[in-house]
């Protein structure tokens, strides 16, 4: 199963990476909106976990895109900030509050790519 993993910090997707790969997980990695998009596009990867908050394109507006090409992907919205009460993230699959503890983010991954 291959993940993409979308943050603008290169501390979150070092970590997100590792902590997947260690999960048996292939992993590729995109800092912008952009960069996701294309990466998206060339890799199909299975999941994506997409952070909301993005200097380029924010990941809703990512999000769209994606679900516009591939509605069927599962896409995790991750970010530093409670944004559920905000209709536009409930077009994704799960909503996970970054955290350097990873569990939530491996058991919600689990869970979405089982029902695939």
């Amino acid at each position: 199963m291959k993940i993409l993993v979308v943050d603008d910090d290169p501390a979150i997707r070092l970590l997100y990476k590792e902590e997947l790969e260690d999960e048996g997980y292939e992993v590729i990695v995109a800092s912008s909106g952009e960069e996701a998009l294309k990466l998206f596009e060339e890799e199909n990867p299975d999941l994506v976990t997409l952070d909301i908050l993005m200097p380029d394109m924010d990941g809703i507006q990512v999000l769209r895109k994606m679900k516009e090409k591939r509605p069927r992907v599962p896409v995790i919205m991750s970010t530093a900030y409670d944004y559920r009460d905000d209709f536009a993230v409930w077009a994704s699959e799960a909503y996970v509050v970054k955290s350097s503890d990873t569990t939530e983010l491996k058991e919600t991954i689990k869970r979405l790519l089982s029902k695939q």
